[in-house]
């Protein structure tokens, strides 16, 4: 009997065993360590040396009580929302002020920026016409009455946006971008203007042949744009002293359901719908919206501003109807805020509660401003996530940035939040994430003025973490 085949068979197949195992064990020891990141006001995203797991030790309650170590667990079992991206919004404002730095400062900035291995943003929100962050009050089709859109053109955002898109957009090309009016043309309102005013009911046809075709020409630029929100902020005009627009709750209805839906899908056009784009204390307004089968058919997600009202109204939106996405798309600091270059714990914890409420995207307000919250034609002054000097063209970052950094460059999109949980009631705001490569990140924000130690708990194993005061640290492994 021949035995040469099966002994070199079994010889091979202990050889692929081996192989597995030696695979199987190089994981198991990739995963046997941690890196910290931390900002604090002495260091900024430091790296630190490899973090330990070990195994996890049982505490008994009096022990655990007396000693007050705060334990976080992380249970994979407990997995949530899927994350579509970080990021801020390109504004015309910001897009000047990227447009004029020189080359190349101005790459190396949008790269910075938007490099998946950087700061890696992967959301931008951009403003359809002008918002009150532009240069100047326009519309694609601004003029007389013209129902046909003959004069519709976006030539307008040639000098300054489309090119800041598309260099951002090289960097990372999956970037996803959104759109948010601020005002229709003026002309479709009865007040013929786009400061303030309301949108009639009459204009809902030619208004979504007005969006469709900014849909249109910016694919045509190469710049598609995946996401619409109806309008910025339906529920003000902002009292006429900027580009703005109140839809009532029936218009917006109407326009989703009857005018703008139909007509993304008669056209093929996959740009999905998301509603409201305002305050957290607007979720009523949601669900009374989403009561119509017509709007839920055409409607993706509920674009939020964290101004008033508390961000457990995503998940209230999200029990009622677990399949539309949950999106921060503003919010932003004040340029002259004492803190506005050190309060990222505040917006680590601000983030970290919307990840906790169902958000899957968090889009910070305006990418890029100047040191007086610059170009403006609206009341309200802002900061940008980083500040370009109207003089120097000198780069700072706000305490936003670094607060988004913490989570943009380590939560990817496709990501899935793992709602953590903590032993006994902390500060300590913690959000942890399994990313598309099978790594893990979580986030951990102390706010408070003293250092903190935690346990962090995985599969039954422990590693202590150190949090310095007033700081934000993102763990990965």
């Amino acid at each position: 009997m021949n035995t040469a085949f099966p002994r070199w068979q079994a010889a091979c197949g202990l050889a692929s065993a081996l192989t597995l195992l030696a695979s199987v064990q190089a994981i198991a020891v990739e995963k046997t360590t941690l890196t910290q990141w931390t900002t604090t006001r002495a260091q900024k995203l430091k790296q630190s040396e490899p973090l330990q797991w070990t195994q996890a030790t049982t505490v008994s309650p009096d022990k655990h009580k007396a000693k007050r170590v705060l334990q976080i667990s992380i249970d994979e079992n407990h997995k949530a929302q899927t994350i579509l991206g970080f990021g801020a919004a390109l504004t015309e404002s910001s897009c000047y002020l990227i447009n004029r730095l020189p080359e190349p400062a101005r790459q190396n900035l949008i790269d910075e920026l938007f490099n998946p291995e950087k700061m890696g943003m992967s959301t931008v929100r951009i403003a359809v016409g002008a918002s009150d962050y532009a240069v100047s009050p326009y519309s694609f089709d601004d003029g007389e009455v013209d129902p046909e859109l003959a004069r519709f053109s976006i030539s307008h955002d040639e000098e300054n946006i489309l090119p800041v898109l598309k260099s951002a957009r090289n960097s990372y090309p999956d970037l996803f971008i959104f759109g948010s009016p601020w005002s229709p043309p003026g002309w479709m309102k009865p007040n013929k203007s786009m400061l303030g005013g309301s949108m009639p009911r009459r204009n809902l046809g030619v208004y979504a042949n007005y969006i469709t075709k900014f849909l249109r020409s910016y694919e045509a630029a190469g710049v598609p744009v995946q996401a619409v929100t109806v309008n910025n902020e339906v529920d003000t005009d902002q009292d006429g002293r900027m580009p703005a627009c109140v839809w009532p709750q029936e218009i917006e209805m109407d326009f989703v359901a009857g005018h703008l839906g139909p007509k993304l899908q008669e056209e093929k056009i996959n740009t999905k719908i998301w509603i409201l784009d305002h305050n957290y204390n607007m979720w009523g307004r949601v669900l009374n919206e989403l009561e119509s089968p017509d709007v839920l058919k055409y409607t993706n997600g509920v674009a939020w501003h964290p101004y008033a009202g508390s961000p457990n109204a995503m998940t209230k939106v999200h029990k009622a109807h677990p399949k539309l996405g949950m999106h921060w798309t503003e919010d932003g600091p004040d340029v002259d805020e004492p803190g506005y270059a050190t309060n990222w714990a505040s917006w680590g914890a601000k983030f970290t509660e919307a990840l906790r409420n169902w958000c899957s995207s968090i889009t910070d307000w305006n990418l890029a401003l100047d040191e007086e919250g610059k170009p403006n034609i609206g009341p309200f002054k802002c900061g940008g996530t980083i500040t370009i000097n109207s003089k120097t063209q000198a780069i700072t970052y706000s305490g936003q940035y670094w607060g988004t950094v913490h989570f943009s460059k380590f939560i990817r999109p496709g990501a899935r939040i793992i709602v953590t949980a903590a032993s006994h009631p902390t500060e300590i705001a913690h959000i942890a994430a399994h990313n598309p490569d099978d790594t893990y990140s979580v986030v951990l924000t102390n706010p408070r003025q003293s250092a903190q130690t935690l346990a962090l708990n995985w599969r039954n194993k422990e590693c202590q973490i150190q949090l310095p005061p007033d700081s934000i640290s993102t763990i990965s492994w």
